[in-house]
């Protein structure tokens, strides 16, 4: 029996039968198995949009990166909130 999600629809290319499957091992990974999964995705996320930045702008030093990612991430309105001396940084 296939579980029915509220939110997410089955993937086209997945199985009912994997999709209970992997439900089942995310159930028995328990909360801190999940919040260990979330974390690392997060981490992976992070990466690849840094990387995205640098193929753009090869010249921008680590720390633009790292301006452009908090931008990415904060947004216009926030990021000048937050750090009003800076300038915005092009992602």
């Amino acid at each position: 029996m296939s579980v029915t999600h509220p939110i997410l629809a089955l993937p086209p290319d997945t199985s009912p039968d994997a999709d209970a499957m992997q439900l089942d091992v995310y159930r028995r990974l328990g909360g801190a198995g999940r919040l260990a999964i979330v974390f690392r995705l997060n981490a992976l996320v992070r990466e690849a949009a840094a990387a995205g930045i640098r193929r753009r702008h090869p010249d921008y030093t680590d720390e633009q990166v790292r301006a452009a990612l908090m931008r990415l991430r904060l947004g216009d309105d926030l990021m000048r909130r937050v750090f009003p001396e800076r300038d915005l940084v092009d992602p």
